[in-house]
C-alpha cells in the first residue's frame, strides 16, 4: 500500500499548486470516565497517510523547496505506551509513512508557519476538534496580516473537501479489493443469518452471529450499528435496539455491513422468517424489488446521480397507486412528495472509507454529478408502513392489513467503464430464493 499512498499524495499535491493543505487525525474519544472508545482514524487523514494513530497532523505544501509532505506525530514515550499501546515515534515515522520531514506534535506551533507562509491559500476542514480549529485559524490570521508587507501569504482559508473529495470518490483497484472483501464477508454473514433466523429467536441473536462472522473473517467489525428489525420494527429506518423476539409471519429486515481496513460494505435484505411471505408482504416485496432492479440499471457512466432515485420513486408510486395506498396523479404526487409517508429516504449514497462517503451529489442547484467508472454507490429503495402511519392531506388512510410491514433491499454497486457491477450479488433477493 505504500505506493498507493504515494500516488494519492502526488495527486493531491498536483491539485494544490501554490496552496497548503492541513489534515488532522481523529481525536481519541472517551466512552465514559477514563475508558476510551476503540480508536477510529479520520478517513481523509488515513486516505493520505495510512497512519492509524491519534494526535497527528499531515501538512502538504507543494511550494516548499524540500518538504512538500510533512507530518507531526507523538514522540516515543515508554511510560505512556505501557498503558495505551505502541507509538511509531518521530524517528521511524518518515520511514513508515513516507513523509519528507517529521516533527514532534509538540513542535507544531513553531514549525507550521514555515509551510504556510508562501501559500496563497490554506485548505483545512473545520472539524470537531475546536482547539485545533482555533490553532489553524490563528496561524492564518497572523500570516494574513503580513500579506500587505511581504506580498505573499494565504489570503483564503477553504475547506479541504474541495481538493480531496473528488480523488476519494473514484476508487483505485487497491481500494476496490478491500471493498470487495468487505462485501464478501458481509455476504457470508447475511446468508448465514437467513438460514439461522427462526421464529422465537431474538434480534440480537442474529446480530451476534453476523458480527461474529465479521470478526472471524478478519473485518474490523461492523461498518455501522447493525440493524436487525423484525415485524413493525422494520418501519424504523435506524432501528438499532435489536432486542425483540421474532414473531410468526414476520419479516426480518437486516441492514448490516462490515469494515475491512476502514473500507465498508452496506447491505440490506428483507425476508420472511417463517419461510413464506403473506399476501401483502409479497406484493410489497415484489414492488420494492422491481424498483431496486430498475434503479440499479440506471447506474451507468454518464448518468446523473439522481437517475436511480427518480426511477425507483416512479415505480414505487405507480405500484402504490395501483394498490390504492396512494391516490391522484403520479407526477403531482412525486412533485409534492405525497409519497414520503411510505418512502421517506433517498435511494442511495456513495460508499467507501465512510459508509456515507464523501463527494457531492450535485455540481450546483440544478446539475447532478454524473456517474463515472470507479465510483461505488448503494441502491436501496424501500416501503415502510408504520402501524401508526398518518397519511398526508388528500391521500387515503392505510388499511390495517398493510400496516406494520417494512421492506428495504440494498446492494453495493460499482460503476464500470461500460455499465455497473453489483458487488453484493451473492446474497439472494428473489422471492423464489427467499421462500421455502
Amino acid at each position: 500500500m505504500h505506493t498507493e499512498y504515494r500516488q494519492r499524495r502526488s495527486q493531491l499535491l498536483e491539485k494544490l499548486g501554490t496552496s497548503t493543505a492541513i489534515f488532522r487525525s481523529a481525536p481519541q474519544a472517551v466512552m465514559h470516565n477514563d475508558v476510551e472508545y476503540h480508536f477510529r482514524q479520520d478517513s481523509a487523514f488515513y486516505y493520505l497517510t495510512g497512519c492509524n494513530e491519534p494526535d497527528a497532523v499531515a501538512v502538504f505544501a507543494p511550494h516548499h523547496e524540500t518538504h512538500p509532505f510533512v507530518m507531526f506525530v507523538r514522540p516515543k514515550d515508554i511510560k505512556a505506551e505501557t498503558w495505551s499501546g505502541r507509538r511509531t515515534g518521530v524517528e521511524l515515522a518518515k520511514q513508515v509513512w513516507g513523509a519528507d520531514e517529521v516533527f514532534s506534535i509538540t513542535e507544531l506551533d513553531e514549525k507550521l508557519p514555515e509551510y504556510l507562509k508562501k501559500a496563497d491559500r490554506i485548505y483545512y476542514h473545520l472539524g470537531h476538534d475546536e482547539a485545533f480549529n482555533t490553532t489553524v485559524i490563528q496561524h492564518w490570521r497572523k500570516l494574513m496580516r503580513g500579506v500587505q508587507k511581504h506580498g505573499v501569504g494565504p489570503i483564503a482559508l477553504e475547506d479541504s473537501s474541495q481538493v480531496l473529495d473528488g480523488l476519494r470518490l473514484v476508487k483505485s483497484e487497491a481500494e476496490l479489493a478491500l471493498m470487495r472483501r468487505a462485501v464478501a464477508i458481509a455476504a457470508e454473514a447475511h446468508n448465514f443469518a437467513r438460514t439461522f433466523a427462526q421464529v422465537g429467536h431474538y434480534e440480537w441473536q442474529i446480530q451476534a452471529e453476523m458480527e461474529y462472522i465479521f470478526r472471524k473473517r478478519g473485518a474490523l467489525g461492523p461498518a455501522y450499528p447493525s440493524i436487525v428489525a423484525s415485524g413493525e420494527n422494520a418501519c424504523i429506518l435506524h432501528y438499532v435496539e435489536n432486542n425483540c423476539q421474532i414473531g410468526e409471519n414476520e419479516l426480518l429486515l437486516i441492514d448490516a455491513g462490515c469494515s475491512v481496513d476502514y473500507y465498508n460494505s452496506d447491505i440490506t435484505r428483507t425476508f420472511p422468517v417463517s419461510g413464506q411471505f403473506t399476501e401483502e408482504q409479497g406484493i410489497l416485496y415484489d414492488l420494492v424489488l422491481k424498483a431496486q432492479k430498475a434503479a440499479i440499471a440506471q447506474v451507468q457512466p454518464g448518468h446523473g446521480f439522481n437517475r436511480p432515485h427518480d426511477t425507483a420513486v416512479s415505480i414505487l408510486v405507480d405500484g402504490l397507486l395501483e394498490l390504492g395506498l396512494l391516490t391522484g396523479n403520479q407526477e403531482e404526487i412525486i412533485k409534492e412528495e405525497k409519497y414520503k409517508h411510505l418512502y421517506m429516504h433517498r435511494t442511495g449514497h456513495w460508499l467507501g472509507l465512510d459508509v456515507h462517503d464523501v463527494g457531492s451529489y450535485k455540481h450546483n442547484e440544478t446539475e447532478w454529478r454524473q456517474f463515472q467508472a470507479g465510483q461505488v454507490v448503494t441502491v436501496e429503495p424501500g416501503v415502510y408502513i408504520s402501524p401508526t402511519i398518518e397519511s398526508p392531506e388528500g391521500q387515503p388512510e392505510i388499511p390495517q392489513r398493510w400496516r406494520g410491514i417494512g421492506i428495504r433491499i440494498e446492494d453495493d454497486v460499482l460503476v464500470t467503464a461500460t455499465g455497473h457491477e453489483v458487488l453484493s450479488g451473492a446474497i439472494p433477493k428473489e422471492r423464489a430464493e427467499l421462500e421455502r
